[in-house]
């Protein structure tokens, strides 16, 4: 007789989905039904929010302009400010895939906001085409996957087939756009600026162009260099990982100091980065062009044994103290082969519960312009909010290091539109937000609590009607931005609502405020108020 083996009874988990539920739920003895059948509502009732801001400043339009659209205009339906202008509301909405556009085209409410006439879309060309007034991902793909070489042919090199992507981006003209709004953001020129450096990792799940391993990240990945001063975004530049962390930095630098120098040439400029740009290239062109730096400075054994005095006293005072312990110590050095002449080296002698924890920063800067510990303590240690916190930002807020198309130069494209995104909410956030509670906040805290706002869209004859939901957490700040949304109203009165108020950042050196960002001159018009029961409604004609 065999062996009889029982298998044993394995738990189920409990799935709460799987539950069967009663044909119909009372709540109170109501019956509870839920339909798809609320007609025009819409989760993006804030998109009227970016409306206005780009209406003020330009920025989305400006970003246009550095494209060059060769396609035949008497046969599109979507100009190429639209269709730029929806893939960056797009992903301040939180969408960041082109397959999402394909429902959002069907949405008025971001049609209102792209200031399409017809927002049902109900007058398109193909029957196919009607009730979608916005672009589906096909035509977005398009305006991502043009060939920089492009030159207008109208069929492809090396084939009879016809060329279907014929709009082309000048990166030079993105990267002075980036400068030239950090520029007039200021009314007038600071004495020291500090341009943070930083590298990060863009985890690559496919066979892109330029997928290299990197062995700090242990994956697959790009490596992109981003250039922040304070919270404003100068560049974004997608690299490949098989290189040094500062490759390619001074390259890059080069047009940005010199465009600020252009505009201010008696502004001081501080660069900061951490170890990975401590290289003696960056260090010597810093020096040739009368810019000051702080770089990390990786530990060595050389290093190690310059303070081991120090390292010594701030043991004893931790055992004394049980407390984390500090001694600053500073001195001249130089690497025995790459520097080319002796830098200010500070050291930090720290030691913690866990041991010792030595870090070390090398500087031009002296010691009558600042103190070692107030040059690390108070300068080099604000890098974990400019540019880490900022580059968080723009990664897991605005997607970007969504790169998954198959060439560099699209996924380069990505960058700068995630980047145009960043530099829109950043704008909101610094001149509509000042002085509230989200005047520090994350771009995805402003999109949840500002942007994400349930929405009734209605067309008449004379009017859209857009009627926002009542239960709104951040309403006092929404109607903060837009005044005119406090009753219904027409578009020329929300025009002139001060979404940006006050314009101090917006002004030119001699106070007066720049024609892109004037306010349109407001007309006296009549109006009719009309009250929507529980609802602040705002009329758009």
């Amino acid at each position: 007789m065999g062996l009889l083996i029982t298998p044993l009874e394995t738990p189920k988990r409990f799935n709460p989905l799987n539950q069967p539920l009663a044909d119909a739920q009372t709540l109170g003895g109501r019956e509870l039904v839920w339909r798809f059948d609320g007609g025009d509502i819409t989760s993006d009732g804030g998109a009227l929010l970016l409306q206005k801001l780009e209406a003020r400043t330009g920025i989305v339009r400006r970003f246009a302009a550095c494209f060059t659209d060769y396609r035949n205009p008497k046969q599109i339906e979507h100009p190429l400010l639209d269709l730029v202008t929806q893939r960056v509301f797009g992903l301040a909405l939180g969408y960041q895939d082109l397959n999402d556009h394909d429902e959002l085209r069907r949405d008025p409410m971001l049609a209102v906001a792209l200031n399409k006439d017809d927002v049902k879309g109900e007058q398109r060309r193909r029957a196919q085409d009607r009730g979608k007034a916005l672009a589906g991902k096909s035509t977005l793909n398009r305006l991502e996957l043009t060939a920089p070489d492009y030159d207008g042919s109208p069929r492809q090199k090396e084939s009879d087939k016809l060329e279907t992507k014929k709009i082309v981006v000048d990166p030079e003209s993105i990267d002075a756009l980036l400068v030239d709004l950090f520029l007039e953001a200021h009314a007038q020129a600071p004495d020291q600026i500090v341009l943070d450096l930083d590298a990060t990792d863009d985890r690559l799940y496919g066979h892109q162009e330029g997928r290299f391993y990197h062995g700090y990240y242990r994956d697959y990945c790009y490596l992109p260099l981003y250039v922040f001063c304070g919270e404003h975004l100068l560049c974004a530049r997608l690299r490949t990982s098989n290189i040094d962390a500062s490759a390619d930095s001074v390259e890059e630098l080069e047009p940005v100091v010199a465009h600020i120098r252009q505009r201010w040439p008696a502004a001081k400029i501080l660069l900061r980065g951490d170890g990975g740009f401590c290289r003696e290239k960056l260090m010597a062109w810093c020096e040739d062009q009368g810019l000051n730096y702080l770089f990390g400075l990786a530990q060595n054994p050389r290093l190690k044994k310059l303070i081991e005095a120090q390292m010594a006293q701030a043991q004893q005072q931790h055992q004394e103290t049980q407390a984390p312990a500090r001694v600053f110590h500073e001195f001249f050095y130089a690497t025995e082969k790459t520097w080319s002449r002796e830098r200010r080296v500070i050291a930090k002698a720290e030691h913690l519960d866990k041991g010792a924890n030595p870090r070390f920063v090398v500087t031009s800067l002296s010691p009558e312009q600042m103190t070692a510990q107030e040059l690390y303590e108070k300068v080099y240690c604000a890098r974990g909010e400019c540019p880490e916190n900022r580059i968080k930002e723009q990664q897991l807020d605005l997607f970007a290091d969504r790169t998954s198309t198959g060439k560099m130069w699209s996924n380069q494209l990505r960058l700068y539109f995630s980047s145009i995104a960043y530099v829109l909410l950043q704008t909101l956030r610094r001149t509509a937000l000042k002085d509230t509670e989200l005047e520090k906040a994350q771009c995805g805290t402003i999109r949840l609590k500002l942007l994400k706002i349930g929405a009734q869209v209605r067309v008449t004859v004379r009017k859209i009607w857009v009627s926002l939901s009542g239960v709104i957490l951040m309403r006092h700040c929404l109607l903060r931005c837009s005044p005119g949304w406090k009753r219904a109203a027409s578009p020329r009165s929300i025009a002139t609502c001060p979404i940006l108020s006050p314009l101090d950042d917006q002004r030119n050196d001699d106070g007066s405020v720049c024609p892109l960002h004037r306010p349109p001159a407001a007309k006296p018009i009549r109006r009719r108020r009309k009250h929507i029961a529980g609802h602040d409604s705002c009329a758009l004609e």
